[in-house]
């Protein structure tokens, strides 16, 4: 099911833009013969606050597209959300904006010592290196630099306060 998101993904992106909104996520689930869309829409300011309204307008506007992509069986779910309180971070772009704030990083490889998930500060992201290196300050103030390709998953931590 990959092939067809990857047709889709930088249209999708430029529409939702087109929108006012920013393109946080897609995931794709399902079957080949019913896939499930999910787009995870944010604020340009990334605060979080999209409303049930919103994340309607976004899905009615994208559908009549949708329906007329090709590589999409006929029949598919769209669903459209907020990227929630723990929004994910998935474009390097999002761990330039969120620096300074608490995230959770979770690996398909120990990313510090035998640790598959860390929790700290996002100090940055340097894109420059083999696709991307974060950095990070541990809760015991230690810095680590975790390579962008050893993450399958950055979100951010909400503190109840």
């Amino acid at each position: 099911m990959a092939k067809p998101v990857a047709e889709v993904a930088d249209q999708l992106d430029a529409r939702v833009e087109a929108l006012g909104f920013e393109l946080v996520e897609v995931q794709w689930a399902g079957s080949s013969a019913r896939p499930i869309i999910r787009l995870r829409v944010d604020r340009p300011e990334g605060d979080g606050s999209v409303t049930v309204d919103e994340c309607a307008q976004v899905s009615r506007a994208i559908e009549p597209w949708l329906d007329e992509v090709e590589a999409l069986p006929e029949r598919y779910v769209l669903e459209v959300s907020s990227p929630g309180v723990d929004r994910p971070l998935v474009r390097p772009r999002d761990f330039d904006r969120f620096a300074g704030e608490d995230v959770v990083l979770k690996g398909k490889v120990p990313l510090a010592g035998d640790a598959r998930r860390l929790e700290g500060r996002l100090l940055g992201f340097d894109a420059g290196e083999d696709g991307g290196v974060i950095h990070l300050r541990l809760e015991n103030g230690d810095e680590v630099r975790v390579p962008r390709e050893w993450v399958t998953r950055a979100n951010l931590v909400y503190r109840w306060s």
